[in-house]
């Protein structure tokens, strides 16, 4: 049997008296997408940050590539050196920094060769269609723009690991459901695992190999899509 790319073992995290996450658990297959669905404040960016080693669970594992990230009160892996490619709810991209230079920052803190980048960086603009919006600063693109300039930026440096935190949450639904159909087009250029977290069911529908269902943060239900059953 093929181990799990992504694997959380009884994670539990709190903030001072109120529990975030509680003996969370669930593999991800290479190459797979699973959604985390769940309403808002039931833990499901907790454990992205988890993941990502933005936090240190209280008690519990997490494991990717068959390396162990984190264990009870310690990171053993840090965030910089895990290889993970990070799309956040409000984009964060950099205001300063035009489009080819939020991309090549990036490539320069993974200490890639100067020579080397202009072609990877151009190769995810096009990729995720904004190549000709390079010398642009995030406040001349519109809602949509951006959020492709920050999914090309997530995935330029190759990560083995893809992390989306409601990333289409602040778009209408018409825009919503075109970038959608990029996500899925993108997936199948990249073929990265991906955890994606998200209040909405039509995205799990359309996006998700496997969908988590979160409340209070608890898994309370966990599922493979018809797609990947049909393909299993």
């Amino acid at each position: 049997m093929t181990s799990p790319q992504l694997s959380l073992r009884d994670v539990s995290k709190r903030f001072g008296a109120s529990v975030a996450v509680s003996g969370v658990s669930f593999d991800v297959a290479s190459g797979h997408v699973v959604v985390i669905l769940g309403p808002s404040g039931c833990g499901k960016t907790t454990v992205l940050r988890l993941i990502a080693g933005l936090d240190v669970p209280d008690s519990g594992e997490v494991w990717c590539g068959g390396r162990q990230f984190a264990s009870a009160g310690r990171s053993l892996i840090p965030s910089h050196e895990r290889s993970i490619g990070f799309v956040f709810q409000d984009l964060a991209l950099w205001p300063h920094l035009t489009v080819y230079k939020n991309l090549d920052f990036v490539l320069e803190s993974a200490r890639m060769p100067t020579h080397e980048r202009p072609a990877r960086i151009h190769e995810a603009l096009a990729l995720a269609h904004v190549d000709s919006l390079a010398r642009r600063y995030p406040h001349q693109l519109s809602g949509g723009e951006q959020q492709r300039v920050a999914l090309a930026r997530a995935l330029v440096g190759r990560p083995q690991l893809l992390l989306m935190d409601e990333p289409l949450s602040s778009l209408d639904a018409e825009l919503r459901a075109a970038l959608r159909g990029e996500l899925l087009r993108l997936r199948s250029s990249f073929q990265v695992t991906t955890v994606y977290v998200t209040h909405d069911r039509e995205d799990a529908g359309v996006l998700a190999d496997q969908v988590i269902e979160m409340r209070a943060g608890e898994v309370v239900h966990s599922m493979l899509t018809a797609r990947t059953r049909a393909t299993s």
